[in-house]
C-alpha cells in the first residue's frame, strides 16, 4: 500500500490531531465492518425483496439461493477494504483474505448445493420421478462439489495452487479408495437399480435375511428405506440389493392379480366310487350338474365297449366323489366374479402325505388390495370347508384334546354298559 495513502487516511481518521496510531485502526475496523453490514442489509433486505415483490410466483429455493449468495457481497467487500485499514499488519492483512477468500468458495459451494437439491424437488414432481429417482446422484454431485470446495479452500488458506495439492492427493488414493468404498458400491448399484428399472418408490420388497417386508419410502445413494407392515423402518445397504436376492411384488400389483395357493387335506379313506344314488343327489349343485351328464354318458359308452369285448366287470370305470368334488370346486372358482378367469387357474392333487392327499387350489383374485384379497381367500376356503362333507368326504386334522376326552368318554360309557 502507498505509504502517503496510508498517512493520509490515518490522518482523516484520526478524531484528534496527535492520536495514537491504534486509533486509526480501529476507526478504520469499524469503518470496514459498517460499509460491510450496510452492504448486507441492502442486499438481503432491499435487493431480495425487491425481487421477491416483482417476481409473485418466485419459489422458496431460489430466494434462498440468492440469500446465500448474497453472503458474498460483504465478503468481497472485507477483502478489498481491508487494506486500506492504516496501520494493520501485513500478516493480518493476508490472514483476513485469506478466511475471507475460503468464506466464499464455501458460500458458493453451499449455494449449489442447495440448487442441487432444488432440482432434484422440481424433478420429482414429473410422473416418471418414482419409477426413476435421481436422489443418489444429486448426492454424488454434491460430495464432489464439497470436495472441490474443501481443495480450493485449502489452497486459498495456504496461498498454494490447486494441481500442487491435487498432485499430492495421489498419493492418497488407496487411502481414498478405502475411506470412500462404501459410497464406490452404493453408487454403482444405484446406477444398476436405476438403469435395470429394479427398484421404485413404493415398490413392496421382501428381504428375509434383514428383516425387510414392506414398501420403499426413500431410494438414497447410500441407503434405501422400507417401512415394514407393523410400520418400523428397515434401512438397508444400497449396495445390497445388487449383491442379494429380495423379492419385488411390483409385477403382481401391475398384473392386477394376486396369487391363491392353498390346499385342502383329504382324508384318502374317504375316497370312494359314487353310487348312482349319490350322483343323483350331488345333480343338487348346479356347478356340476353338466359335468355328472357328460361324465356319466362318457363311462356308459367306455363300459358298454368293454361289456361287448366281454371283459371282467373290474375293466369298468366309476365316478369318484373326490374327482367329483374336484370338478365342482374348478367350477365353482370359475363362476365367483372375483377370481381372475383370464390367469391360470388350476385344481390338483399333490403328493399324498401322512397328513393326508393335498387338493391344492391355485388361482388369482381380481384385485391386488390385500384386505379385498385375504377376504376373497376366506371366503372361498370357508365354503369348501362347509361344503366337502356332501360329496363324502373327510378333511385330515391330528387329533386333539378333545378327540381324546371323547374316545374315553365312550369307552368309559361302553365300560359302565
Amino acid at each position: 500500500m502507498n505509504p502517503s495513502a496510508n498517512a493520509d487516511l490515518t490522518e482523516a481518521l484520526s478524531l484528534f490531531p496527535h492520536s495514537p496510531p491504534w486509533v486509526g485502526t480501529l476507526a478504520g475496523l469499524a469503518l470496514l465492518v459498517f460499509a460491510s453490514s450496510a452492504a448486507n442489509f441492502i442486499v438481503k433486505h432491499v435487493i431480495l425483496r425487491l425481487i421477491a415483490r416483482l417476481i409473485p410466483t418466485a419459489l422458496p429455493a431460489p430466494v434462498a439461493i440468492s440469500a446465500r449468495l448474497a453472503n458474498i457481497v460483504p465478503a468481497v467487500i472485507v477483502s478489498a477494504g481491508i487494506a486500506l485499514v492504516p496501520h494493520l499488519p501485513e500478516w493480518a492483512v493476508t490472514v483476513t483474505r485469506n478466511v475471507v477468500g475460503a468464506f466464499i468458495v464455501l458460500t458458493i459451494a453451499l449455494a449449489v448445493s442447495r440448487a442441487l437439491s432444488f432440482a432434484n424437488e422440481l424433478y420429482s414432481e414429473r410422473p416418471h420421478a418414482a419409477s426413476r429417482p435421481i436422489k443418489g446422484y444429486i448426492q454424488v454431485a454434491k460430495i464432489v462439489v464439497y470436495c472441490a470446495a474443501a481443495l480450493l479452500m485449502l489452497a486459498v488458506l495456504m496461498e498454494q495452487s490447486p494441481l500442487l495439492l491435487l498432485s499430492g492427493l495421489g498419493a492418497l488414493a488407496a487411502v481414498l479408495m478405502l475411506v470412500f468404498k462404501d459410497t464406490i458400491l452404493s453408487l454403482v448399484a444405484s446406477v444398476q437399480l436405476t438403469s435395470n428399472d429394479m427398484l421404485r418408490v413404493g415398490d413392496w420388497i421382501e428381504m428375509p435375511q434383514l428383516n425387510a417386508d414392506g414398501d420403499v419410502i426413500d431410494i438414497a445413494l447410500h441407503t434405501v428405506k422400507v417401512q415394514n407392515w407393523d410400520k418400523t423402518i428397515t434401512t438397508i445397504p444400497t449396495h445390497r440389493l445388487i449383491s442379494e436376492s429380495y423379492k419385488n411384488w411390483r409385477g403382481m400389483q401391475e398384473s392386477g392379480g394376486r396369487r391363491i395357493k392353498r390346499a385342502l387335506l383329504i382324508d384318502q379313506s374317504s375316497a370312494h366310487f359314487l353310487t348312482m344314488e349319490e350322483m343323483e343327489r350331488l345333480r343338487r349343485f348346479a356347478l356340476i350338474d353338466t359335468y355328472l351328464s357328460d361324465k356319466r354318458g362318457e363311462l356308459e359308452e367306455w363300459n358298454a365297449a368293454q361289456v361287448e369285448a366281454g371283459r371282467d366287470p373290474v375293466n369298468q370305470r366309476r365316478v369318484t366323489n373326490l374327482g367329483t368334488f374336484r370338478a365342482y370346486v374348478f367350477a365353482y372358482l370359475q363362476a365367483n366374479p372375483r377370481i381372475a378367469r383370464e390367469m391360470t387357474l388350476l385344481v390338483r392333487q399333490l403328493q399324498p402325505t401322512a397328513q393326508g392327499l393335498p387338493l391344492e387350489v391355485y388361482c388369482f383374485t381380481a384385485t391386488t388390495a390385500w384386505g379385498d384379497y385375504e377376504a376373497i381367500q376366506s371366503d372361498i376356503f370357508d365354503h369348501l370347508i362347509s361344503v366337502i362333507p356332501e360329496f363324502g368326504l373327510r378333511l385330515f386334522q391330528e387329533p386333539s384334546g378333545f378327540d381324546t376326552h371323547l374316545l374315553v368318554e365312550g369307552m368309559g360309557e361302553q365300560a359302565a354298559a
